[in-house]
This record gives structure tokens, sequence and C-alpha cells, in this order.
């Protein structure tokens, strides 16, 4: 058996395909240990792994407003990489599996030559082409991280997303660039019209501005709707605060899985993990950004296109949502279309192919590195 490390950070839909693939790995009888930042560690405790934080680093926590300067800060910070090999150093791992984002880890895992995946958690062609082009990047650069370089020294960049979804497949890659597919637990097919219209409305488990009064227009939209709503708030945004109507069910905290096979419809941020997961379930979409240099926009595009979603913005009327909404409801192509999407997604079963993957390297570093008592 071999030994993961797994280098993550507090953010929002980068945490639960890490997760996925830990217990896929943890399941087939590996040792699997997370390395993040401290307000973190309740969750990964709680879902049986073991963690460790970072040390030296900054603490860092998603739920609370963080400036495009401190993200910044924080994704660039060199003592990240400082911090995973003196976690290396009290206990060697086979292979560290890193958040693409946080290129200071996987530069150090270069230089010191340790074996590393890279974990991309959104479209490929958001990585290379808007992120690394935004501020994030070009600090990087200055930094002399060499984002590109440390991508291309892994020993693998698994895509979570479908090669038709993602701009990048259409062009050439990497040799190393492996689309695996959307990293969540596989529902089985959803018949849309097996129950009663339902619509999910939820938002980030991350906070970005005007979140807040993004979902009470969510909710004023929605209101006495002829369906049933339901809104999950996460932990930024305080259920009291809100505005609702009774065809609403406020909740903090629900799992996804449980709720998508229940509704007919989501209406989301289009985040990465949460857009997938519902194509996942066949569930079509309302995407409203929250933020336009995020991959948000490029993800409802991406689907959009593809026929199983409508773009809004972010100021878009109630009045006007609601429109959106009643006729997203209704059967139509864009049920079709999300429905395709769901099959090429559970045919993908990518949580299964990454973990044979990160097999694969550890095997060849155990080949490369046998242990004294191999001989």
């Amino acid at each position: 058996m071999s030994e993961f490390l797994i280098a993550t950070w507090h953010g929002g839909g980068n945490v639960a395909p890490a997760m996925v693939v830990a217990a896929e790995l943890r399941r087939r009888g590996h040792t699997v240990r997370f390395l993040g930042h401290e307000s973190q560690q309740v969750a990964f405790t709680a879902a049986g792994f073991a963690f460790a934080p970072y040390q030296g680093v900054r603490p860092f926590d998603g739920t609370t407003p963080n400036s495009v300067p401190r993200l910044v800060s924080m994704m660039t910070d060199t003592r990240l990489g400082r911090a995973v090999l003196a976690e290396l150093a009290t206990r060697p791992v086979d292979v560290v599996l890193a958040d693409c984002l946080l290129v200071p880890v996987q530069r150090a895992c270069a230089d010191a030559g340790q074996p590393y995946v890279s974990l991309e958690h959104l479209f490929d062609a958001y990585l290379r082409r808007g992120w690394l082009r935004g501020p994030v990047g070009t600090v990087a650069r200055l930094k002399g991280l060499r984002p590109v370089a440390t991508w291309s020294r892994a020993a693998h960049c698994l895509v979570g997303a479908p090669a038709s979804l993602d701009p990048a497949a259409a062009g050439p890659t990497p040799t190393n660039v492996r689309f695996v597919g959307p990293l969540l637990n596989l529902p089985p097919r959803h018949a849309l019209d097996s129950h009663d219209p339902a619509v999910l409305v939820s938002l980030s488990t991350f906070h970005y501005p005007g979140m807040q009064p993004a979902l009470q227009r969510m909710l004023d939209a929605t209101a006495n709707l002829d369906a049933r709503v339901i809104v999950t708030t996460g932990p930024v945004i305080d259920p009291a605060s809100l505005r609702t109507a009774p065809n609403h069910e406020v909740h903090r905290f629900v799992s996804h899985d449980t709720l998508m096979p229940q509704v007919s419809l989501v209406v989301g941020h289009g985040g990465h993990a949460t857009t997938m997961r519902a194509l996942a379930h066949d569930l079509p979409l309302v995407v409203m950004p929250m933020h336009p240099l995020l991959d948000q926009p490029m993800v409802g595009r991406a689907v959009a296109n593809a026929g199983a979603a409508q773009v809004v913005t972010k100021k878009v009327a109630p009045a006007d949502l609601r429109r959106v909404v009643e006729r997203m409801l209704t059967d139509g192509p864009h049920r079709h279309a999300a429905a395709t999407l769901g099959e090429e997604i559970r045919q993908l079963d990518a949580t299964t192919r990454a973990a044979d993957l990160l097999e694969d390297v550890a095997t060849r570093n155990t080949a490369r590195h046998p242990s004294a008592d191999q001989g």
C-alpha cells in the first residue's frame, strides 16, 4: 500500500473533489492525510482523515471576506512550499496531490524531487487562460514560481471536467493533462418527471462580495412559485437575514447529493463543483456568476453552449429571473442536454480514473526508491 499527502486550501469547490479522491484511495487500503489551513481541520477530521495545518503560514478562512490582494498573497506565499517540505520531512509519502492553485507547494515538490500530481478542480482552459493571466498568476510569475513549468513537471494534471465542456480540450494540451471528469460520488440516472417540480437555490460556501443581495434576488424571484424551493445558504449567509416566502425551505447546509434527486432545476453561481454535481444528476441550471474574474462565467457559458443552462447577471431583476426559472422548469431541449451531459459524466467515472492514475505514480515512485526492507 502507498501513502499520499493532499495539500489543499480553504476555498469552496476545491475541497470536495480532493475528499472524494481521498476516500477512494482510503477504500483501496492506502494511507491518506491532508495538509491545509487550520480553519479546515474540523471538516477533515470529521470525515476521518488525518490532518495537519500549514506551519509558519498566515491563517486563512474562506468563509470570511478576503480581498483580492489577500487571495494573491495566500496563493503565492512561498512559505506554503516550506510547510509542505517540513511535513514531508516528518513523514515521507509516495505522492503529493496538490491543489492546482497552490503553485508554491508544487514548486517545492518539483525542486525537492518529490513526485506530485496537480488537481485541477476547474476547467483547464480557465486555469491556463484566465487564472494564469490574472493577478495571482502574474504575481506567481514575478515571484519566480513559474506556474506553467511547475504544472508541466507534475506526473499528471487531473482535470475535474469532461473534455466536452472544457474549452481547453479543443486545442493542443500538455501531455500530462488528463480530462478525468468531475470528481464526485456518481448518482443514478435522474428522471425529472418522477417527482413534483422543485428548485435548489444555492450559492458558494466561499465568501464573495454581494452574495447576500444576490441570494435575496433569487428568493424574491422564486417566491410563491408553483414549485418547492429548497435554499442552502452555507456558512457565509445567515438564514435569518433573508426575506422568504411560504414555498421556501431554507437551510444552512444539506448535502446536495441528498437534495438533487428531489429537484428539477438548480439556480446557482456557476461554481465548478456545484455545476458538475448538478449535471451528474441530469439537472439543468440557471447560472448567476458571483465574480467576473473567476471561472464561474466560463463554466456558465460552457454549459449554456451545451444547451443545459441559462446565464443571468448578478443584478438581474427578480421578475426577469422568475421568467427564466419558470421556463427552465418546463420540459424542453435543456433537459435533454443536461441528461446527455449527466450520462457522459457517469460513464467517465472520474474518481476511479483519478485513483488509478495516482496509484500508478505511487507504484513508479516505489520502484525507483525501494525501501530498505525490500532490499
